[in-house]
């Protein structure tokens, strides 16, 4: 515990204590998580994977340590009692001191200074660990100078102290005259990038702290008493390239940028965040431990999750961040926290919309709004921007001209304005503003326990009746469905894509063919969808005479690049078993991006859910056009929001067969605070804003998962639902389907609710996908037989 004195006692909770190794009555506790983290650990790379990786110069998690397991052993640090520290489902805010205790705003700049502490503490324990002051003998060397035009090109040699090791290199380019210049400074591996900044009249500069070539690696060596990761390393050698730009009287000291790409993006804020003479940052597709929160990179947003990066790059952050694998909720601090000690310097968030595995504008969105409040509260809400591009992960001369062009804007060397373009600018508050309530407000919710009561003398005519009260709720929930026409029949499949398809990393299957239902086929309101066939040895899709095939319609999960490669297992698989598989991108993902950022201007009483609802029942009429299919066995399938829809619209549509989901919902009445429960459907994502009016009194809301399971009885119904979901009350999984059963058995149906429960975190991964189609191709043969 610290306390900070500023008009009274600012109590604000520290986690030092609770990574003791000190034996107390949580131990045995903690010890178990401890067990469970290894056992669903990704392993750390071997000799021989980090030989044949570009990143085998860090052949080591630190300069004491070979691998994690190794540091814990050393160490024996145990996982914190994650009982003992407070829930934040969302965003950590870095305006509330002691979040999670007493709550108290941020409101005066003392106050500002005591967060801003706590959160460099933090910073420190968690995902940069300690490192050293400053050095104190800094001397500077010019190896090399020659001209370029009128550019002085410069190569110095940077020491403090007397190990050899205790170097940085730097390449130095400045533009005629005395100055003072603004800086762009970058890692040896930006040459490119500096070059344009140089042509726009900056000095440049590039410090030998890249993969390409690196001496900072060398550090934790010639100071082996602090615990700092890679970046931390890197993002210090930063700091004394900025030591010897205060050396230089053409330097103008009050315009020194910073910016790097990729894991150079990370280190960049590790740097900006520790040293303010860095007055602006530019990051640039840094993924998670970038623009990205670690809370939204568990696998359903498909970003690098903590374990994934722990696990190949464990050198990159402090080995306790992955004490918090599926337990990001439990972090007291985020990438926003990180980036507010940023402020007021000028900082700039860019990342492409469509950056398969590494991006995800949504969840840089969610940064920037937080980090918004912060620059508002400090009276600088212009210094920071944020910049989406289209494309994969590089970058081109087209993005650093734009990144030199809002510098500046930021140093006063241009007075255009910069427009931060979002896509997901959905506000719950503003949506709701000015807006006359819907009906069902006041009316009594329908809940699963009425029709338990009943289950005595519950027929099928009473079930059909609750039934349908359930669905005139899931409708109101829904929105307003705009009237509309059906799409022309499907007259024949193409090989006709968008072009988005191009671009987007979409499933390569091996054992199939992939055909196109596109606009002009059709599938509804001008969509595309793919269908995926088994091909036989000629690669030809040839059904027998006469027989048709099972479709599994298969609904991705938070993914901004859409239906990918990620789903090569599921569809092969399928196809391996005689089924065929359709699949399209979501209302605002991949392809349909653009499409979903302007929804609610569009179709103010509707919802997202809704939409995607109406999608994949378009697609279930499209798919039961074709001659080839059984429309008697179209399965719905899907993992996180995927399956949710998919629970949507087999609640309404009576074509559905039967309804595989995983880590698709949890009951909302009974969901705890360390969840995002209501708020995730009616302010964060924006997918049922009629929701949020229920979360100050969630019992209240009209219908609940619990009931929209039973709308789907008597079809077959199968859940996963992860042992350790951070986002799911097991517990109430698990009593939702033991109530199913209980009336599908009084109604003597024979296909009863089943449940999967696999270990880990909120994961979909082979071995569930191989439970999911086993069971469907189980119930397409007895629909057979």
């Amino acid at each position: 515990m610290r306390s900070c004195f500023f008009g009274g006692i600012i109590l604000i909770i520290s986690l030092i204590p609770i990574f003791s190794k000190a034996q107390s009555p949580d131990t045995l506790k903690r010890k178990a998580f401890l067990e469970d983290l290894r056992e669903l650990n990704r392993p750390h790379p071997r000799p021989e994977q980090r030989a044949r990786n570009v990143f085998a110069s860090f052949e080591r998690l630190s300069y004491k340590d070979s691998t994690w397991d190794a540091w814990q052993k050393r160490t024996g640090e145990l996982p914190p009692d994650f009982d003992s520290l407070p829930d934040l489902p969302f965003l950590p805010d870095p305006l509330i001191l002691d979040e999670g205790g007493r709550q108290i705003p941020v409101e005066t700049m003392e106050q500002w200074q005591a967060k801003r502490e706590w959160i460099q503490e933090q910073v420190k324990l968690l995902l940069s660990g300690t490192f050293p002051d400053p050095p104190e003998n800094f001397t500077s060397e010019i190896l090399s100078e020659h001209q370029e035009g009128e550019i002085k090109v410069q190569t110095v040699l940077l020491k403090f102290g007397d190990h050899e090791k205790a170097r940085l290199t730097l390449e130095v380019f400045t533009p005629s005259g005395d100055g003072p210049h603004p800086v762009f400074m970058s890692q040896w591996n930006h040459r490119g990038w500096v070059q344009i900044a140089v042509r726009r009249g900056y000095m440049g500069v590039i410090y030998a702290g890249a993969d390409v070539f690196d001496e900072t690696i060398s550090y934790q060596e010639v100071y082996p008493e602090y615990d700092w990761s890679a970046l931390m390393t890197r993002a210090w050698g930063a700091h004394r390239a900025v030591d010897y730009l205060y050396t230089l009287p053409h330097v103008d000291k009050d315009k020194i940028a910073l910016t790097g790409h990729s894991r150079n993006a990370k280190l960049s804020i590790f740097a900006a965040a520790f040293d303010p003479r860095i007055t602006a940052l530019i990051s640039s597709s840094g993924g998670t431990g970038g623009e990205i929160p670690y809370r939204y990179t568990d696998e359903r947003h498909e970003n690098e999750s903590i374990d994934y990066l722990n696990s190949i790059r464990p050198q990159w952050f402090h080995p306790r961040l992955r004490f918090f694998n599926g337990r990001e909720h439990k972090l007291p601090i985020d990438q926003n926290s990180l980036m507010a000690l940023i402020a007021p310097n000028a900082l700039l968030l860019s990342s492409s919309i469509r950056e398969a595995g590494g991006g995800d504008p949504w969840a840089i969105e969610q940064n920037y709004k937080s980090l918004r409040q912060v620059y508002d509260f400090l009276g600088q809400p212009d210094k920071l921007g944020i910049r989406f591009r289209d494309g994969k992960h590089a970058v081109a001369a087209r993005d650093i001209e734009s990144f030199v062009d809002w510098l500046d804007i930021q140093f006063g060397r241009s007075d255009k304005k910069w427009n931060n373009k979002r896509y997901y600018s959905y506000d719950f508050d503003s949506w709701e503003k000015g807006r006359k309530p819907p009906g069902l407000l006041n009316e009594q919710p329908v809940a699963l326990s009425s029709l338990m009561d009943n289950t005595a003398t519950l027929d099928q005519s009473g079930l059909n009746a609750w039934q349908e009260k359930v669905r005139e709720r899931i409708r109101w929930t829904l929105g307003k469905q705009p009237e509309g026409i059906a799409a022309s029949p499907i007259s024949n499949l193409s090989n006709n894509t968008d072009y988005l398809d191009l671009l987007l990393n979409r499933p390569q299957v091996s054992n199939g063919i992939r055909r196109n239902i596109a606009p002009y086929n059709a599938l509804g309101d001008y969509q595309h969808g793919a269908i995926y066939l088994p091909s036989d040895d000629q690669g030809e899709f040839k059904p027998e005479s006469g027989k048709k095939i099972p479709m599994v319609i298969y609904l991705h999960k938070y993914v901004n690049t859409g239906f990918d490669t990620g789903m090569n297992h599921f569809i092969e698989t399928c196809l391996a078993k005689g089924m065929a598989v359709f699949t399209m991108d979501l209302l605002g993902y991949g392809s349909r991006i653009e499409e979903g950022s302007g929804f609610y201007n569009r179709y103010p009483n509707w919802s997202k859910m809704g939409k995607m609802v109406k999608d994949t029942r378009d697609a279930i009429q499209a798919v039961g056009q074709l001659p080839f299919v059984d429309t008697n066995q179209l399965y719905l399938a899907g993992y996180a929001l995927g399956g949710t829809v998919a629970l949507f619209t087999a609640a309404l549509e009576e074509q559905v067969a039967g309804v595989a989901v995983a880590s698709a919902f949890t009951p909302l009445r009974e969901a705890g605070a360390h969840m995002e429960g209501i708020k995730a459907y009616s302010h964060l994502y924006g997918l049922i804003p009629n929701w949020g009016y229920y979360t100050d009194h969630p019992s209240a809301i009209p219908v609940d998962f619990p009931e929209i399971l039973a709308t789907i009885l008597p079809r077959p119904l199968m859940v996963v639902s992860p042992a350790q979901d951070r986002h799911a009350d097991l517990p109430a999984i698990s009593r939702t389907l033991q109530n199913l059963k209980k009336i599908t058995h009084q109604m003597g149906d024979k296909h009863s609710p089943y449940q999967y429960i696999p270990k880990g975190f909120n994961r979909f991964g082979e071995t569930s996908q191989d439970k999911m189609i086993d069971w469907i191709h189980q119930h397409t043969q007895q629909t057979h037989d």
